[in-house]
């Protein structure tokens, strides 16, 4: 792991404040977000909220929203 994401995986998530789509059904399948410095965010699964959550810097959750946005996903 590189430096940069391995300071972001350091950052304390325990009292993050996780949100997730308006657009969430009722079955709770759905992905939480978090933010973290520098315009990264933690991603997690709602069903197991136990589980580490993935981290993503600003450029790749950039990329990932304008691939998800342009049907790539």
């Amino acid at each position: 792991m590189n430096e940069a994401k391995a300071e972001l995986y350091s950052h304390d998530l325990s009292a993050a404040t996780w949100r997730k789509s308006s657009a969430s059904g009722a079955e709770n399948n759905c992905v939480e977000v978090t933010d973290l410095p520098g315009g990264g965010v933690a991603v997690r699964d709602s069903k197991n909220p136990d589980r580490e959550p993935l981290r993503f810097d600003a450029a790749e959750w950039t990329a990932f929203r304008q691939g998800v946005v342009a049907g790539e996903f």
